[in-house]
């Protein structure tokens, strides 16, 4: 039997989807400013359901995003926001680890945009290193091509952090063994061979499309994991510029034992970093969490 990490489940779509608040382009960032004890309360019921990660409601705030809505100036009230009650619900907790998450530069599920690897350099280096010491994991979620590859490294390499590097790739949901730049995934496991972060894993795809992605990492040489989304698919609507998540639809069929069924395939395939990501809740990572230990692994 295994020791498997149990990562927790979506963070900012959870928030939108407990708040009054109107969704906006900035996701689940309006809520953490109007409402940050709802932040707090996500983490809770992560840990309550077993989850040993605590991820940081820190996805969207790049500068290149927050310029757009005229919000620049705060960048790192947004972080130390939501970095606080991450390591708040840790330490009442009394047990777990923090991820500090970094989003896609410009845009989710945009490939076609190829931010310059400069830019992304220096916005990655900021991000990171205003997450400094309070966190223990840095945590690069739905990189989405080879360029968006080389610019976390490299920022990453420039903030001088200390902190493992987890890094996290979304496939295309009609053909896991690409990215969803259409870019083949063993050239990924190339790069991170000659990178070596701590641990690499596949995210918020459909759970079908990691199924089939997830083998290709084996060979890699270094702790591996998945976790999935839940939406029927990525729209057009969603790919325009500054959308909403009003233009995404959940699926009806992924139950919490559902997407055990598949979880569960990933550790039997060798995965040790699990949970789960946009559309799959508390009631998914509890379930999870029970399988697992039936099945005599120890969660850590």
């Amino acid at each position: 039997m295994s020791n498997i990490t149990l990562l927790d489940g979506s963070i900012g779509q959870e928030l939108v989807t407990r708040s009054d608040s109107t969704p906006t382009n900035l996701w689940s960032t309006k809520v953490m400013m109007e409402e940050p004890h709802l932040v707090r309360a996500v983490h809770d019921d992560y840990f309550a359901a077993g989850a040993t990660i605590a991820t940081t409601n820190t996805y969207p705030v790049h500068l290149s995003r927050l310029e757009r809505a005229g919000m620049a100036d705060k960048q790192a009230e947004l972080i130390d926001t939501a970095v606080a009650q991450a390591t708040a619900a840790r330490d009442a907790h009394g047990s777990g680890l923090v991820a500090g998450a970094l989003g896609p530069l410009l845009a989710s599920f945009r490939p076609d945009l190829m931010p310059d690897v400069g830019l992304a350099t220096d916005q990655f280096a900021r991000i990171i290193t205003r997450m400094g010491d309070d966190i223990d994991i840095v945590l690069a979620e739905t990189v989405s091509s080879l360029q968006e590859v080389e610019g976390v490294f490299q920022g990453y390499v420039a903030s001088g952090s200390t902190k493992p590097l987890w890094m996290s790739f979304s496939v295309d949901d009609e053909d896991g063994t690409k990215l969803r730049s259409g870019e083949p995934l063993f050239v990924v496991t190339e790069m991170v061979n000659h990178y070596q972060p701590a641990a690499v894993l596949l995210n918020c795809s459909m759970p079908e499309a990691i199924d089939a992605g997830l083998p290709m990492l084996t060979d890699c040489g270094l702790p591996f994991g998945a976790y999935a989304n839940g939406f029927t698919k990525i729209t057009d609507a969603f790919k325009l510029d500054m959308p909403t998540v009003t233009s995404l639809d959940a699926r009806n069929d992924l139950t919490p034992d559902l997407y055990a069924d598949h979880v569960m395939r990933w550790v039997g395939a060798g995965a040790t970093i699990v949970g789960g990501c946009c559309e799959v809740g508390p009631a998914h990572i509890a379930e999870i969490a029970r399988r697992l230990r039936d099945a005599g692994h120890t969660i850590v």
